[in-house]
């Protein structure tokens, strides 16, 4: 037996692993904006609050695995823009412009919207 067929059934709990946590960190970055929780290193602006606002409640029905893919594309294309408005501004290389968050979140997001949300979600309830 591979290790690709040993590993196989354990695909939908990594999934949701992967979920879980990504949702956790993101959930951190709408708290910062909204409530200051970790203190923000920047002045929370109207388009910063909008963001906390989807960040925190995307955050937390991709966390519960609700909606899950068209959560996960809104977020996706929430960090893209994020990236191109915010971060490039200050540097085109990632590296130097804090920017590989939002680049892996905008590509986690959009991997959930392909891939669904994996096992634990309540996408996967079954319906009367």
């Amino acid at each position: 037996m591979s290790l690709a067929e040993r590993l196989s059934p354990y695909q939908p709990a990594a999934l949701a692993i992967l979920r879980i946590v990504t949702s956790v960190l993101f959930i951190e970055h709408g708290t910062q904006k909204l409530f200051g929780f970790p203190p923000a290193p920047f002045e929370v602006t109207t388009l910063f609050f909008v963001a906390g606002i989807i960040e925190l409640v995307g955050g937390i029905l991709i966390l519960f695995g609700l909606f899950t893919r068209p959560v996960a594309f809104l977020l996706s294309g929430e960090m893209a823009i994020a990236y191109f408005m915010v971060h490039t501004q200050i540097d085109f290389f990632p590296a130097n412009n804090q920017g590989d968050g939002p680049i892996m979140f905008c590509f986690v997001f959009l991997f959930l919207v392909f891939s669904g949300p994996g096992a634990w979600a309540l996408d996967n309830r079954q319906r009367p």
